[in-house]
């Protein structure tokens, strides 16, 4: 007879296992920070476009930047950060990344123009990109692989938490304080987050680190400023064939192709290309990608349709935006039930066919729409992702070895930050054209040199309606057309986005969740190794 196989001994130390859910909740307070950042903003963004005193008068493509600014930062050292928390501690890295993004948002605060938040911004985005691949990277090593499903969905639930919070949160700072009490609410969270994570959340590091890629760092960062300035700048002149829009972008893409080049010859790359020979590992990072371009270019045009078209004030549309994060909050930590019956790739191509669904659904909105159907589109939204982001980042994460896991983690984050950045650059720039061609006709009562403002954003058509009086109430009337057509163009872009996301998960993630390896497969697993 032969002798049973022994239980293969668990690898987190016992102290570890028993508090895993307390260090869990330190994590996802440290995510919620990033997150609730950005879904703060959003609600905040038609008051910080307002004149002073109430904002800093803030045109459109400032506004973008004041987004951007933070999430290039952010993409372009996601890699650096991933390596140094797997060097150097990931644990040390969070709590320098922590203290960073706190200083970072009281100067935001204080912003006494759009430069100045731009720029402050951008310290946010240095913070930020050391925070979020170290909790991922945090929770690969504080639980065992068959626990890691569910504490990634519980983890992507976070985020919807966040998203719920934020727009609550902003409207009520909006509606009581000024506008930078929208970042200065990060600080005691951070002082929180700090005291917990000192006390409770354990280091851990990759036993053979490499050196840092430098040159590969700035290539990225240098790449992807160009290449989204490009299409701001673009966006702003109602043209993209202006010289200088094209030679900004090509130069970009130029860059980032110098960049790929120079990772596949370096002999310590801030991102191994081989990662993405493998068709699994590459859908599941283009899928992320994919979502986050569609969805943030959708929630900087939804927050201009319920505040400035239909009138509601900040904490309204905070409150409007609540399915969509109750969704994701709900289903993201059930994803994976759902993933063990059906499998990856009819979960992901489900949760993409309701977000390109939902999408396409506000080319349906117009300025009488009753309000529970966007309500409605919302939370289905929510629900579509949540069968997204916890299937793929599962893949992505168990994907590579446990002492690769900031690595993972900042490729994941880095795909999801690139794609959102480039979501608010492309479809705010379609948006803000077909705005602008669609309102400039309306402006010729204007002056000559007041046209080009105006004509900039719905804020701008609507600023300078208000100071003409009665003589603007078709200016008013113009601008909400203009805006109702722009942002049904902008709806369609996103959709037929979130379409080839469904046609790449549905040719390359995995039919079915693949059996457990077994201890000495799961040792040596190479990359992908958990979707074949």
């Amino acid at each position: 007879m032969s002798t049973p196989p022994l239980p293969t001994p668990p690898r987190i130390p016992e102290a570890v296992h028993r508090r895993r859910w307390a260090i869990l909740g330190v994590l996802m307070l440290s995510l919620l920070i990033v997150v609730l950042d950005n879904s703060i903003l959003n609600v905040a963004i038609k008051t910080i476009s307002t004149p002073e005193p109430t904002g800093i008068g803030a045109t459109q493509g400032e506004l973008e930047w004041a987004i951007n600014s933070y999430t290039l930062v952010f993409a372009g050292l996601l890699f650096t950060a991933g390596l140094l928390g797997d060097r150097l501690g990931r644990k040390k890295v969070l709590l320098a990344g922590l203290i960073v993004f706190g200083i970072g948002s009281a100067f935001a605060a204080q912003s006494g123009s759009p430069v100045e938040l731009i720029a402050f911004r951008a310290v946010m985005g240095l913070g930020a990109a050391f925070v979020m691949p170290a909790t991922l990277a945090v929770l690969m090593n504080v639980f065992e692989r068959d626990e890691q499903p569910k504490a990634i969905g519980i983890w992507a639930g976070g985020v919807g938490l966040a998203i719920a919070i934020g727009p609550i949160t902003g409207g009520v700072l909006l509606d009581h304080f000024w506008w930078g009490s929208v970042f200065l609410i990060n600080v005691p969270i951070v002082i929180v987050a700090v005291a917990l994570m000192v006390w409770l959340v354990p280091d851990s590091r990759d036993p053979k680190p490499g050196r840092v890629d430098l040159v590969g760092v700035a290539l990225s960062v240098v790449g992807l400023v160009l290449l989204v300035y490009g299409i701001i700048k673009g966006g702003q002149l109602a043209d993209f064939t202006d010289p200088a829009v094209l030679g900004t972008v090509l130069a970009g893409l130029a860059v980032l192709v110098v960049f790929v080049l120079y990772e596949k010859r370096c002999d310590h790359p801030s991102v191994d290309i081989s990662y993405f020979k493998n068709k699994i590992f590459s859908a599941a990072i283009s899928a992320i990608a994919l979502v986050f371009f569609a969805l943030m270019g959708v929630t900087f045009f939804s927050v201009f349709y319920t505040q400035s078209v239909r009138g509601y004030s900040p904490l309204q549309t905070g409150l409007l935006m609540l399915p969509l994060a109750v969704a994701q909050l709900v289903f993201a930590p059930r994803a994976r039930l759902v993933v063990d019956r059906f499998g990856v790739r009819a979960v992901c191509t489900g949760g993409l066919l309701l977000v390109m669904a939902t999408l396409a659904a506000f080319s349906f909105l117009d300025a009488d729409t009753p309000i529970w159907v966007l309500e409605v589109i919302f939370f289905l939204m929510g629900t579509g992702m949540a069968h997204i982001m916890t299937p793929t980042s599962v893949v992505i994460m168990q994907a590579l070895p446990r002492e690769k896991a900031g690595s993972a983690s900042a490729l994941s984050n880095t795909f999801r930050q690139v794609g959102g950045a480039l979501g608010i650059a492309v479809l705010g720039s379609v948006l803000s054209t077909a705005y602008r061609n669609g309102v400039e006709d309306k402006l010729a009562l204007l002056p000559a040199d007041a046209r080009h403002t105006a004509g900039e954003s719905i804020e701008a058509t609507l600023g300078v309606a208000a100071k003409l009086g009665p003589r603007g109430e078709p200016l008013v009337t113009a601008a909400n057309d203009s805006f109702l057509h722009a942002m049904h163009v902008t709806a369609l872009w996103g959709a037929g986005v979130a379409a080839i996301g469904t046609v790449v998960v549905f040719l390359f993630l995995p039919g079915r969740t693949p059996p457990e390896p077994g201890p000495k497969e799961r040792e040596a697993e190479p990359v992908g190794a958990a979707g074949r």
